[in-house]
């Protein structure tokens, strides 16, 4: 008769404590989660809506006592008698100089992004993607400090350059010359801000792209450049979108630098080498604490404002993002 050999069993998980079961625990950490999770999300609702109440009441206030039309009135001088103040200057100048700064700093960003996460050998990628995140980090003071010492002097000979060759375009044309505090220096220098902020999240979703697709493309004897186009760049189009409304966001809400190199007026010109112009952000902060209370509303309308088209870049983001599915990695 063969000799059977006892099998080891593995011990037996130790019971659960007398009156509590291992799925009623479970449970009510899905109960408590859930609850923190909602909450925070509703409390974010009531923080957005407590926001748009307190502005949109100042806000009011200082229109009904407005003797001009606020959305296309040029000036702003809310303590005359009667008051007068409008936004058209300060909506056309943030409008402006974040669409140069975009313009700049958006293929500039991915192309460095680009490099540090697909070209670059990885013992300059990783000091490079450093110094990119430690460029995000500093403080916008010292931006527009910069700006005013480097910057606006030496955008002299470019904007006389552009003046030169290109004045037929009729936005590079300058009619006022002078020093370089304008609306194209202005777009310059929100760009180098910006510019770190849309390099680093750009990086970050191109490193995320499935190796198994790019080893596929180049398999079928795709270039370096063709993998980047057909499956790096697909795969990374709606990072790289909210990486630019990041930007966008920072571009537009932008106070201390456009102060410091700004030299404002309540004119709109499309010269962007002429000075002037004016921003939301630096009209509040330059005008806020000598406002009287009036004033301080109508800026506060202003702010109003720039919540809104704020609130617009960002809704119009999530309708780009949600019509390119296929690309944003949900399915990957």
């Amino acid at each position: 008769m063969a000799s059977t050999t006892p099998i080891d069993t593995p011990p037996a998980p130790p019971a659960p404590p007398a009156g509590r079961s291992s799925s009623s625990t479970g449970r009510a950490g899905d109960k408590i989660f859930a609850g923190l999770s909602s909450g925070s999300g509703i409390l974010l609702l009531v923080i957005m809506a407590s926001i748009a109440g307190f502005l949109t009441y100042r806000a009011a206030n200082a229109i009904s006592q407005d003797h001009g039309n606020f959305l296309t009135t040029f000036d702003w001088d809310p303590s005359a008698n009667p008051p007068v103040f409008g936004i058209a200057v300060l909506l056309f100048g943030t409008v402006v100089s974040s669409i140069i700064a975009m313009v700049i700093a958006v293929p500039i960003a991915v192309g460095i992004a680009l490099f540090i996460s697909h070209y670059a050998p990885r013992r300059l990628a990783a000091p490079l993607a450093y110094v990119v995140d430690l460029l995000a980090a500093v403080p916008s003071i010292i931006y527009g400090i910069w700006g005013a010492l480097v910057l606006v002097p030496y955008l002299g000979g470019l904007n006389s350059w552009l003046d030169e060759y290109f004045s037929w375009t009729y936005i590079f044309d300058q009619t006022q010359p002078g020093v370089a505090r304008n609306m194209l220096t202005v777009g310059i220098l929100l760009a180098i801000m910006i510019l770190p902020i849309v390099t680093s999240v750009s990086r970050e979703v191109f490193l995320q792209v499935p190796r198994m697709n790019e080893e596929a493309a180049l398999a079928l004897g795709a270039t370096r450049w063709e993998v980047i186009r057909l499956a790096v760049l697909p795969f990374g189009r709606s990072g790289v979108i909210s990486a630019s409304m990041l930007g966008l966001g920072r571009a537009l809400g932008e106070t201390m630098a456009v102060a410091t190199v700004l030299s404002p007026n309540y004119l709109i010109s499309l010269h962007l080498l002429d000075p002037g112009g004016g921003t939301f952000a630096q009209n509040i902060a330059a005008k806020f604490d000598e406002a009287n209370p009036l004033g301080r509303d109508a800026l506060i309308a202003s702010g109003l404002v720039l919540f809104i088209l704020t609130l617009l870049v960002n809704s119009a983001a999530r309708l780009i993002i949600a019509r390119r599915k296929e690309y944003s990695g949900a399915n990957a």
